[in-house]
């Protein structure tokens, strides 16, 4: 795997995880929101791990 590809990969990881922190710390969080983040986030996860 290209070193660039997964740079950007592991950006994007680090954007999910800071997303889903910050709608976690609202007082009403958005679940569908949170559950389409994580799942955003296994996916990134799981292409990194190719």
């Amino acid at each position: 795997m290209h070193t660039g590809h997964l740079s950007a990969l592991s950006a994007k990881h680090s954007q999910l995880d800071q997303r889903i922190a910050t709608e976690t710390q609202r007082p009403l969080p958005d679940q569908m929101l949170l559950a389409q983040l994580k799942k955003e986030k296994l996916r990134v996860k799981e292409e990194m791990q190719r």
